[in-house]
C-alpha cells in the first residue's frame, strides 16, 4: 500500500487504522476523511509494520484483539523501534486488565466499540495534542 500523504497540496494528517474487522476498515477511514484527515486501513499489525505508512502516521487507531500480533504487541513493537505514534485503542472487549495494560504501555485513549463520532473525534484531538491517558 502506497502511503504517500500528499497529492500536490494535500497535507492532511495521516491516521492509520489497524483492525481485523472488515466493517471497521471500510467505515472508519471514511469517517476520518470527513473529519479532515488522510486515512489508511490495515487488516493486521503485520500489514501495518510492512507498509511505508509508519513514519507518516500521526495517530494510530488500533484494535486490541486480532489474530497473530495483537494491538498491544504492535504498540510494544513500535515503542521498541522508537516510533512515537499516539495510539487510540478500540475494542469490543470490556476487560479492565486490557485497558490498564494499554494505558501502562502509553495509549492515549481506550474506546469501547461501539463508540460515537464525537468520542472518536475527541480522542483524535487529544492524541494529536499530546494529551495523556484517559
Amino acid at each position: 500500500m502506497n502511503c504517500t500523504r500528499g497529492r500536490g497540496r494535500d497535507e492532511r494528517l495521516l491516521v492509520s487504522v489497524v483492525d481485523d474487522d472488515e466493517s471497521i476498515r471500510e467505515s472508519l477511514p471514511d469517517l476520518l476523511r470527513e473529519f479532515g484527515f488522510a486515512a489508511r486501513a490495515f487488516s493486521s499489525a503485520e500489514a501495518f509494520l510492512s507498509s511505508d505508512c509508519i513514519d507518516k502516521t500521526q495517530c494510530l487507531i488500533l484494535d486490541i484483539v486480532m489474530p497473530g500480533m495483537t494491538g498491544l504487541d504492535l504498540q510494544q513493537e513500535l515503542t521498541r523501534r522508537g516510533q512515537k505514534i499516539p495510539v487510540i485503542f478500540v475494542t469490543a472487549r470490556k476487560e479492565e486488565a486490557l485497558r490498564a495494560r494499554a494505558f501502562k504501555q502509553g495509549a492515549v485513549r481506550f474506546l469501547n466499540k461501539p463508540f460515537s463520532d464525537t468520542v472518536l473525534l475527541d480522542a483524535l484531538n487529544a492524541a494529536l495534542r499530546g494529551d495523556g491517558n484517559q
